[in-house]
């Protein structure tokens, strides 16, 4: 007989209290606590790009940009985590009795490890899907030249597209940017 290792459960409260302390930071998904990994050189530099054009494109304009050190809150699940890249409507909203978690994401990037690729595709773009201010998502290979955009267009309808070229170029209508898979992709060395 194989014996079950029993997960703790833990509350939301008891969550952001251990978060606020940790020099590790965490996910909280359905009571429990999930460790994030680091990142590859490929999945940093795609992100520092990304944030790069970001911010170029949105200059002047009611958004703010952020990284993976911004924690987002997904009110209908009570989850907490950590988008890779996250753009957000001026003024930002925080999470109510909270200064460090936002609550009004409008795009959301998310650079594709193995560990997470799936997670990331279903579950995640799911409770990211509940956020009423949530407009588009990007998921980015960091393995390969391959980007996927979901663009919302009404109430629960979304658009795929997909690029895969180095001459590619994407728009981004919820923030009016638009970005070319060369720069995203600079400096990136794919491995064998």
């Amino acid at each position: 007989m194989i014996a079950q290792v029993e997960t703790k459960t833990y509350t939301a409260q008891e969550y952001l209290e251990a978060e606020v302390n940790s020099l590790d930071r965490h996910e909280f998904i359905n009571g429990e606590i999930v460790l994030m990994a680091g990142g590859t050189p490929n999945h940093n530099e795609i992100t520092t790009n990304l944030i790069f054009v970001l911010k170029l494109g949105l200059k002047g304009k009611p958004y703010r940009t952020f990284n993976s050190d911004q924690r987002l809150w997904v009110p209908q699940l009570n989850n907490y985590t950590y988008p890779d890249v996250m753009v957000v409507a001026k003024p930002v909203e925080l999470q109510s009795g909270r200064t460090d978690t936002i609550t009004n994401p409008v795009f959301i990037a998310e650079v594709l490890s193995k560990g997470t690729k799936a997670y990331d595709r279903d579950e995640k773009f799911a409770a990211y899907r509940s956020i009423p201010s949530f407009q588009e998502y990007l998921l980015i290979d960091q393995y390969r030249l391959q980007v996927e955009q979901y663009s919302k267009t009404d109430a629960n309808k979304w658009i795929f597209s997909e690029y895969g070229v180095i001459g590619d170029r994407l728009t981004l209508t919820s923030i009016g940017v638009e970005i070319s898979l060369a720069d995203l992709y600079e400096n990136i060395e794919f491995g064998e």
